[in-house]
């Protein structure tokens, strides 16, 4: 599915031209201090941060420990939101962004607005999301795109400073690529093995590694009882012995069949804002489970 597929039915033309960058040319000259940009999920500010240093003020508007798929933003992340001079958005269907992507067009029409997904090619995913998987950020490679794309932003709109965030840039570049070899080598032979997981945040990662996926929740519900009889089933069957939840979600099915199969629930977050520091940590969870 192409990055900007699921633009079409949820946001109609505003959204496209948006994510076009075409509302506003985001050229203005450069303001006293730094530039104030939003970004959707914490994660995100890492990849801003990385490429602007002092030269930007990163606001997110969905907060550490707050669920994408039904926070609801503030009156004064609004008002903020009319001094922002470039989105970042995450552009891979995020229900957040289905939900107020309008709105935010509306209180700063002529904010540059950065589609991070755009050059990536999507996972299907479950009704609930749209159709399309869209935690995108959760594979390494996948992130030095949305790192590409973010840089290329920020030049728009302050092209004097272009050679200081293209080096950034590359720097940063350069770290995610050492990342993605020491996972690659930290999961080397565990092809095919699986991991089960209470919301399925994680097939981008486990394709890039090899790993399978098996989801707890179905189409965004708790499973009933039939369910979870069925996952208590595969997860004996695959020699499951760790149940992977995260912070934004319920954690009692996955401790239900946790307890089933004599096995433990571990905690993986995939919204924490130090990045790189997190994919090791998921690795090396996922690796100690498979």
């Amino acid at each position: 599915m192409g990055a900007a597929q699921w633009l079409l039915p949820a946001m109609g033309v505003l959204f496209l031209l948006m994510t076009a960058g075409c509302l506003g040319d985001g050229a203005a000259p450069a303001e006293n201090g730094p530039i104030p940009v939003a970004v959707t999920i914490p994660p995100q500010a890492e990849f801003v941060r990385a490429i602007g240093g002092e030269r930007v003020d990163v606001m997110v508007l969905v907060p550490p420990g707050a669920n994408p798929h039904t926070y609801e933003l503030t009156p004064g992340q609004m008002a903020a939101l009319g001094e922002v001079r470039m989105y970042a958005a995450v552009g891979s269907g995020i229900e957040f962004e289905r939900a107020w992507m309008a709105k935010i067009a509306g209180v700063n029409p002529g904010m540059h607005v950065v589609n991070c997904s755009e050059g990536l090619t999507f996972l299907a995913g479950d009704e609930e999301e749209g159709g399309t998987d869209p935690h995108v950020w959760l594979s390494v490679q996948n992130a030095g795109v949305m790192v590409e794309n973010i840089c290329a932003g920020l030049v728009a709109i302050d092209p004097a400073d272009a050679a200081y965030f293209e080096a950034n840039r590359d720097g940063y570049l350069d770290e995610l690529r050492a990342l993605d070899a020491g996972i690659a080598a930290s999961l080397a032979g565990r092809e095919g093995e699986a991991i089960m997981v209470y919301h399925p945040s994680w097939a981008y990662f486990a394709r890039d590694y090899g790993l399978v996926q098996i989801p707890i929740e179905d189409e965004g519900k708790e499973p009933g009882p039939q369910g979870i009889e069925r996952l208590i089933l595969q997860a004996t069957a695959e020699n499951i012995t760790v149940v992977f939840a995260s912070p934004e979600y319920s954690t009692k099915s996955a401790r239900v069949i946790a307890d089933a199969i004599g096995g433990r629930v571990a905690l993986v977050s995939p919204l924490e804002e130090n990045y790189t520091a997190n994919m090791r940590n998921v690795a090396a969870a996922f690796g100690g489970a498979v």
